[in-house]
């Protein structure tokens, strides 16, 4: 992931916001602004997806009543200077806009790629805990060794790792519902038997 100052149609000489963004093309990258920077992300990879769309799909079949599980790009609009497109969140219903998220939502995963894995864990995890999301998950989808980090919000509205798994263990998630995850099955069609 790369940082940028400009771009074409971008105003120059201070922060950018949500607003701005609405300027760029669709050129198959990833927009996003973390307190008036630029954050552009390439397309991703195989891993990437294969990890992204399987733990969707669980997420969404666990999913209670009132809750809705949305994969990227959409956007979270946390203020007006920060509009980030996790990759896949949960979302109380009533907090939807057709266009975006303008609350933080209960959960926030990313998903690790080359390109992305430093970002997600320092500039994302602080501003997701900044922002106060209960929730953040971290998911490596190296075929070889796929982990999952899990952090939540503690009473003094830091972010605390709760549990981290690898390949075969499982994590049971209690927020914001109860849904058991084994990063090795998140990562099974990155196998010819798969």
């Amino acid at each position: 992931m790369a940082v940028m100052t400009s771009a074409t149609g971008l105003p120059y000489g201070r922060p950018l916001t949500a607003d701005d963004l609405d300027a760029i093309p669709d050129d198959g990258h990833r927009y996003e602004l973390l307190d008036g920077s630029l954050l552009v992300t390439p397309a991703p990879g195989w891993g990437h997806q294969e990890g992204l769309y399987t733990l969707y799909w669980l997420l969404r079949a666990a999913c209670p009543r009132g809750l809705r599980v949305i994969g990227a790009p959409f956007a979270v609009r946390l203020a007006p200077e920060t509009e980030l497109q996790p990759d896949i969140l949960v979302a109380r219903y009533e907090d939807l806009t057709p266009r975006n998220l303008p609350v933080s939502p209960l959960l926030v995963v990313e998903v690790r790629s080359p390109s992305t894995g430093a970002i997600d864990l320092t500039l994302k995890k602080a501003a997701y805990e900044r922002f106060r999301v209960p929730s953040y998950w971290v998911l490596d989808p190296d075929p070889e060794k796929p982990a999952l980090a899990v952090f939540e919000l503690t009473a003094g509205h830091r972010y605390a790792e709760v549990a981290k798994v690898v390949g075969e263990e499982t994590f049971v998630a209690e927020r914001p519902f109860s849904v058991a995850v084994r990063p090795a099955d998140l990562v099974t069609g990155l196998r010819p038997d798969g």
